[in-house]
């Protein structure tokens, strides 16, 4: 009998650790409203989001923190990895690799949500963008999806009054 709970404990804990790793129905919401810059663009929030969901980044280079999200897709096209700004940068974004082309990935865009890309340069591989400024660029045979707002640094602040009146 003690076999047989340990096996069952076992089983549950796998089974637990499995859910816990599975795309949350969340992720079409936050994360893709996110890219297509309908939402806040707040690094730490998604940061904390990908790491409760999909486990710590598997890499931290190019400014941002990489996740793997294997089994997620948004607008029917597969997402194998989403990434999120870190702090060395006036720049803060949420971005996501799809496994498709640009065109079929604007395409799937256009027919689950109805946002439209534009062509802004005349390169071999274009970049698209939609307004607010969501853009979608080649990344090898695949496209990367993504929001990138300004974030000025803070104001310099005068000294207090007392100081600058010594």
């Amino acid at each position: 009998m003690r076999g047989l709970c340990g096996a069952a404990l076992a089983l549950a804990l796998v089974c637990g650790v499995a859910a816990a790793q599975s795309v949350p129905t969340t992720f079409g919401t936050i994360i893709g409203n996110g890219l297509l810059c309908r939402d806040h663009t707040e690094n730490n929030y998604y940061y904390g989001y990908l790491q409760k969901h999909f486990g710590a980044a598997y890499k931290h280079e190019g400014g941002a923190f990489w996740f793997r999200t294997a089994g997620a897709t948004l607008w029917g096209t597969p997402i194998s990895e989403v990434m999120v700004s870190d702090d060395t940068s006036t720049y803060v974004f949420v971005g996501a690799v799809a496994e498709a082309t640009p065109d079929n990935l604007e395409k799937a865009i256009i027919q689950q949500v109805g946002t439209h890309y534009t062509v802004i340069d005349t390169s071999a591989y274009p970049v698209r963008e939609a307004k607010p400024a969501s853009r979608i660029v080649y990344f090898d045979t695949k496209s990367k999806i993504y929001c990138a707002k300004w974030q000025p640094l803070p104001p310099v602040q005068p000294p207090p009054i007392r100081q600058r009146l010594k």
